[in-house]
């Protein structure tokens, strides 16, 4: 397991990273802000675009932020870098259900994962859990060397939004 430090206070507020056997990776982290909140800045683009996008990946934005965030809606994230060409990450909403759960597809290709984001009332914190399934071992590898390693800093970056 790993952790990343979140400089508010305890480990109660730090980023925990699980690899759950061949094909699972569990992410979670409490949020000092009711679940109402936290869903708010998954959820609305103009919040999302504020978090999403790692500071460590210099001179990479989001370039565009569609979010049709309900049952059936679909989502398009283009990201590029100092204006050069741009990369899309792009799926469905299988389930959203307000301020509780968020299940999308990433069908960017065939090694696509399924995420499910959920939202627990913790006495006005939020416990967010970020469980990802892919289709293979191999999927998850190459993950947890790319977009999955940067989570630890994006839900820091949540973390600054929600106390701000």
């Amino acid at each position: 397991m790993t952790e990343q430090g979140n400089s508010v206070d305890s480990a109660q507020n730090r980023t925990s990273v699980e690899r759950r056997g061949d094909r699972e990776l569990l992410v979670t982290r409490i949020f000092n802000a009711p679940p109402s909140t936290v869903y708010k800045a998954w959820s609305r683009p103009e919040l999302f675009k504020r978090w999403w996008v790692p500071k460590s990946a210099s001179g990479v934005s989001l370039v565009s932020c569609d979010m049709d965030v309900r049952t059936g809606g679909k989502y398009r994230l283009e990201f590029g870098a100092d204006g050069s060409d741009t990369m899309a990450f792009y799926g469905k909403y299988l389930e959203v259900v307000p301020n509780e759960r968020i299940v999308w597809t990433n069908d960017e290709g065939e090694e696509g994962a399924i995420t499910t984001v959920t939202f627990e009332d913790q006495g006005g914190r939020t416990l967010v859990k970020f469980h990802e399934i892919y289709p293979s071992k191999q999927a998850l590898e190459e993950a947890l060397q790319g977009s999955a390693a940067a989570l630890p800093e994006q839900l820091e970056q949540l973390d600054e939004l929600l106390s701000a």
